[in-house]
Formats: structure tokens, C-alpha cells, sequence
């Protein structure tokens, strides 16, 4: 029977002796517990670390722990590493490590291959793939107080013993079915590195503006650069730098001085007069100053033909017909903007007519286009039928 300590591993010797023991079995559930309402980074005050028979709660905030150990585990690459939403766990690992924990097995993702819909949440999975619910009380704990409780630690325990026998079943699943080359490249995303590094020059991406203006444009990306970098430099969230809705304030009425800055909504004359202000300025300056083919170009969804929404409603009835069939998720398939690119091309460059997806999907949705297979309705149901050339 698996095994449980609830008592926190707070020294490095017993971190590298638990991790030891982990080294030669073929997964470990992983999960953190971090805090990043008032820094940039975030904040981990907890990692929670299982493997098929022990599970253990490691904190980070312990005096002279080191976490190298542990880092070395999710190294090496005989261990599967098991999470459930990944990103911003691999987020915190991948700067800690200065790489992605390698291999991958993302739960999420892996229901979304099953057939368990968009975005399945943890406590659903548990539900129905470990029979057991998940005690929801400690979720807005603050995991950075010390001593955690025993029902803290319990809490989130679970977030690791429960990944388990999700794990087994969904991989078993995708055995089964001849999955588990699909779910293999939606974790190739995960495992790069670039996923996870915000380039300061793409930081104006994230506001994601509305107009193709130029100078708009060129203005937003230096101020959201230069907030991006002040944010990392001091640590500390980057509405609390300069909001977005600022941002686009600056962007629509470029400042030239420090009376202008103070009249932006948000900023303070202090701001405006000081070191923050001025550098804002500057890079504000420079890149007005700089060729007009280094800035920004917004890519617009291409204008689609006249008379093309028919044929797209005709292309979602096919994703949803598809997707029941095959017991998968809609959003891992394709999505509404790829259904109007296919409508109007038939080399549209989008994920549903690649690899596994062109093979359930998007052959067909070109059959369907030329005419080649029809939907039909079949008492509360709707098929496909082949038409005769």
C-alpha cells in the first residue's frame, strides 16, 4: 500500500534520501503550491512529490534546504513526470532548473485526448477516475505562513496521491486506444522552453490591441518592454509598474514630456518626474526614433468571402460530430477561428489539418467542402453520408 509522511521535508539530506528512492520508478506526481499576488516570479512555498508507493510534502522555505536533489529527479529522463495544468508548475521548475522537466505527462491534456471535454479540472478527474473528492478548504490557504497544518498538508497531498491512479487510467486509456502519440505532441509545446520565456520586445502582445495603427503600435511594444523589464528587475507585478489600461492610454497619446506622462490616467507626478518616468520616456523616444520596419506589424485574421458562414456552421456540426465520436475534446481539435481559415482555404495553415487532427478532422472537413460527404439527420442524430460523384 503506498505510503504517506505528512510530516514536511525541511533538510537537504532528507530531500536527496527521498528523491534517491524515487530514481528508479517509472513516474513521480508533481505539484506546487506558490504565491505570486506581489512578486513577478512566482513564489513557491511548496512542492508536493509522489511516486507509485510514498508521497511527501518538500518545503522550500526551509532555512539551508537545497533543492538540487529534487531538480536532478526531474532531470532525468528515465522518470516520467506527472502534473495535472502544467504550465505554470513548469513555469517555476523550468527557472529553477534552466530547463523543462523532462518527460512529460500532463493530465489535463491527457483527459482532453479521452474524451473528458475542455479543461477538465483536478477535482473532476478525481471524481471519476479515482473515486474520491477533494476538500476544497485550504485552497485559498496562505502556503506561505510557517508551520503549515496538518490539514495543509493533507490538502495538498492530494493534489499528488490522487494524480496517481489518474495517471494509470488515462495512460492505460490511451494504450488502449492508440493515443498516446497525440497526447506526445500537444507535450512537445510543454517541453519547450520557449513557452515559458516572454521575450520583453512580444510583452505588448498580451494587451492584444485592436487597431493596426503604427505609431500605436510602436509605442505599446516599448512601454510594455520597458514595464516587462522594470517588473523582472524589482520583482513585482507589472500592474503595479503601470496598468494595461495605461499602457494603452500612452500608446493612443504618445507622451513627450513629463507633463504629458502626468496627465496619463494612473500616473502619479512623482512617477512622471522621476527615474521610472524618464526611462519610460526614453524608451518611448528611441523607438519613434527607430526605422519604421522594426515596428510592430498586428496580423489581422484574413477577411473571409462573402457568403462563407454557412459553410462554416457546417464545419462546426462536423468538429461536434467528429469529436463525439471519437471521445475527444472540441478545443484540442480545432477552434472557431481554424473552422473559418479551412472554409476559406483548403491549405490553411492551421493544427486541425496536421498530423492526427487532419486524419479525424480535416480530411473529411474537405470532403465536406467539396462536396463529397453530406450531413444528415438520423432521428436525434447526425451522420455523415457519402455522395455519389
Amino acid at each position: 500500500m503506498p505510503s504517506t509522511d505528512l510530516a514536511p521535508i525541511t533538510t537537504t539530506e532528507d530531500l536527496a534520501q527521498f528523491c534517491a528512492s524515487l530514481a528508479t520508478v517509472d513516474y513521480v506526481t508533481v505539484d506546487t503550491e506558490f504565491m505570486r499576488e506581489t512578486t513577478y516570479w512566482p513564489k513557491v512555498c511548496l512542492i508536493q512529490l509522489a511516486g507509485p508507493d510514498e508521497a511527501r510534502v518538500i518545503d522550500p522555505l526551509a532555512e539551508g534546504l537545497s533543492l538540487d536533489p529534487l531538480l536532478d529527479l526531474l532531470r532525468n529522463k528515465a522518470v516520467l513526470k506527472v502534473f495535472h495544468a502544467a504550465r505554470q508548475d513548469l513555469e517555476i521548475f523550468t527557472k529553477l532548473m534552466g530547463e523543462v522537466p523532462a518527460p512529460l505527462f500532463d493530465s489535463q491534456v491527457a483527459a482532453m485526448v479521452c474524451g473528458f471535454g475542455d479543461q477538465v479540472s483536478y477535482e473532476q478527474l478525481v471524481a471519476k477516475l479515482a473515486g474520491a473528492q477533494v476538500d476544497k478548504s485550504s485552497r485559498f490557504t496562505d502556503w506561505a505562513r510557517r508551520p503549515l497544518t496538518e490539514k495543509q498538508v493533507v490538502y495538498a497531498l492530494g493534489d499528488v496521491t490522487h494524480l496517481r491512479k489518474i495517471y494509470e487510467k488515462l495512460n492505460a486509456k490511451l494504450q488502449k486506444t492508440g493515443r498516446a502519440e497525440w497526447l506526445s505532441e500537444e507535450m512537445a509545446l510543454l517541453a519547450d522552453p520557449a513557452t515559458y520565456e516572454v521575450a520583453p520586445d512580444n510583452a505588448w502582445k498580451r494587451l492584444k490591441p485592436r487597431t493596426t495603427k503604427g505609431e500605436y503600435l510602436a509605442v505599446l511594444q516599448a512601454a510594455a518592454a520597458w514595464r516587462e523589464l522594470e517588473a523582472r528587475s524589482r520583482d513585482i507585478p507589472r500592474q503595479r509598474i503601470v496598468r494595461d489600461e495605461t499602457l494603452m492610454e500612452i500608446a493612443a497619446h504618445p507622451p513627450k514630456s513629463a507633463d504629458d506622462l502626468e496627465r496619463m490616467r494612473g500616473l502619479s507626478k512623482g512617477f512622471a518626474e522621476g527615474k521610472m518616468g524618464q526611462g519610460l520616456l526614453a524608451a518611448i523616444t528611441a523607438k519613434l526614433a527607430s526605422p519604421k520596419e522594426t515596428w510592430p506589424v498586428l496580423e489581422r485574421e484574413p477577411e473571409l468571402p462573402r457568403g462563407i458562414g454557412p459553410l462554416v456552421e457546417l464545419l462546426k456540426v462536423l468538429l461536434k460530430l467528429k469529436c463525439d465520436d471519437h471521445d475527444v475534446a472540441q478545443k484540442l481539435l480545432a477552434n472557431t477561428s481554424d473552422l473559418d481559415r479551412i472554409a476559406a482555404d483548403d491549405n490553411a495553415d492551421v493544427a486541425a489539418m496536421h498530423g492526427w487532427r487532419r486524419e479525424l478532422f480535416g480530411n473529411d472537413a474537405l470532403r465536406l467542402k467539396r462536396g463529397e460527404l453530406a450531413l444528415a439527420a438520423q432521428g436525434t442524430k447526425i451522420k455523415l453520408v457519402e455522395l455519389k460523384k
